[in-house]
């Protein structure tokens, strides 16, 4: 069990994807981002409702992450040992 005193070791995220992947994952990122965003003012933003909202945010979280992983040349599916087939 940890205690207030106990450091936490945070690994740093090894680059485990090439250009190719990291390519991919910018344009995939930036593509979802922008369905996201058309989302929230095509869709959300007229009705309102929670689960309109509630998806085109998912949406706009997950582009993010894409960039992220792209920026970072790491992907958590790889991290964890699934293999990709790019």
């Amino acid at each position: 069990m940890l205690k207030a005193t106990d450091r936490i070791e945070i690994m740093a995220l090894t680059c485990n994807i090439d250009v190719r992947g990291k390519a991919a994952r910018l344009i995939y990122g930036v593509l979802m981002l922008g369905i996201g965003a058309l989302m929230v003012w095509l869709w959300a933003w007229q009705s309102g409702g929670v689960i309109s909202w509630f998806s085109s945010i998912c949406v706009m979280l997950a582009g993010l992450f894409a960039v992220f992983e792209a920026r970072a040349g790491w992907c958590v599916l790889r991290a964890m040992g699934v293999r990709t087939p790019m």
